[in-house]
């Protein structure tokens, strides 16, 4: 059976996500990163980068969310679109893995987490992200869904970060971007996004974000000795 390594952050959503409107049979593993777990060497054999999610399916390793989603969504045929749409389909996971999703999580490291204010780095990722999010809104201007007319796994990638939109861009959230708002309460209204929220029902996880929590999170911080890896 398929092995999900699971913490509750916005990369491991899009497989809970994926898993839920698949319906595909699973064991949730979860690595609570506030404790380091995510450093053992148990899960570094699975994911050399020690970051969640990743899974182990049948002998296969697959780390990274994206990549989860097209290993997936090609083995099974699930959410994987239109074959003429295959082009698109890449262009916009590319779009999210290296651009949405790593322009949001810096956008809230420096303006949430970072021990000290540095107002260009607060300036600089607060403006991409917000850049990310216009070029997604003006893309889905007259359309449902990010590729085609199709529920794919472009969305389910795309779900993981904006759901987080009031936390990377503050206050107003999606306020300025209409199309993609109507797109996310579209894809948040579905019958699986309710069931992948509630994955980790019975799984608790440290809260508390202490000195241990950001040694674990953020291990390049510290001298190599203190890392705890």
């Amino acid at each position: 059976m398929l092995k999900f390594y699971f913490h509750q952050t916005p990369n491991p959503m899009k497989v809970a996500l994926f898993l839920a409107e698949t319906d595909l049979p699973y064991e949730l593993v979860a690595v609570d990163t506030l404790k380091g777990e995510q450093h053992t060497a148990e899960f570094r054999a699975i994911n050399p980068n020690g970051k969640l999610p990743a899974i182990v399916d049948e002998g296969t390793r697959v780390f990274d969310s994206n990549a989860i989603l097209l290993y997936l969504s090609e083995k099974t045929g699930l959410l994987a679109g239109k074959a003429e749409d295959r082009a698109e389909l890449l262009s916009w996971m590319m779009f999210i893995a290296s651009g949405l999703g790593p322009f949001s999580g810096q956008c809230v490291h420096f303006n949430r987490m970072a021990p000290e204010q540095i107002p260009y780095a607060q300036n600089r990722y607060l403006r991409e992200a917000q850049r990310h999010y216009e070029v997604l809104d003006g893309h889905l201007e007259g359309r449902e869904y990010i590729v085609s007319d199709e529920f794919t796994i472009a969305d389910v990638a795309a779900w993981g970060w904006i759901d987080k939109a009031q936390v990377v861009l503050g206050e107003e959230g999606l306020a300025p971007y209409p199309n993609l708002k109507r797109w996310f309460d579209n894809v948040n209204s579905r019958p699986a996004v309710a069931v992948a929220r509630n994955i980790d029902k019975d799984i608790e996880f440290k809260s508390t974000v202490d000195d241990e929590s950001r040694r674990a999170l953020f291990p390049s911080n510290y001298p190599k000795q203190n890392r705890g890896q």
